[in-house]
């Protein structure tokens, strides 16, 4: 595991400085360049947390919880991750006040998303009062 962070640091590292080289020529590129830099670091990055997810719902059935008490972790989690990553992109584009609205968004959905957890903690504090 610590491999792969350095290989996608340094394949991070590479991308921003070729990103910063076009900048100055070609922004548009520049900015394509760091999308597919982005998916490509994403891409691995989700393959680890497959398996965390396989872990966490191992750990939950061992424990005698459903996995879907999961469920809303990690759709709060995505959510957060797209709303930060399209938040930076945003910024990199010069439209600080979208990214603006898009992490005010991000925080209402992943409310919203959480909500079911936040049921199943009152309905279990309440099963033990």
């Amino acid at each position: 595991m610590s491999m792969d962070i350095l290989k996608l640091a340094v394949t991070a590292v590479i991308a921003a400085l070729c990103a910063l080289v076009l900048r100055k020529q070609v922004p548009e590129l520049a900015l394509c360049l760091s999308l597919a830099a982005g998916a490509l670091l994403l891409g691995q990055a989700l393959e680890a947390a497959a398996g965390l997810r396989g872990f966490a719902d191992a750990l939950a059935g061992q424990m005698g919880l459903s996995t879907q008490i999961w469920a809303p972790v990690w759709k709060t989690v995505g959510i957060g991750v797209v709303a930060r990553l399209g938040s930076a992109v945003c910024k990199d584009a010069g439209e600080g006040g979208v990214a603006a609205f898009l992490e005010t968004a991000g925080a209402i959905l992943a409310l919203f998303a959480a909500l079911p957890l936040v049921e199943t903690v009152f309905d279990t504090l309440e099963g033990l009062l």
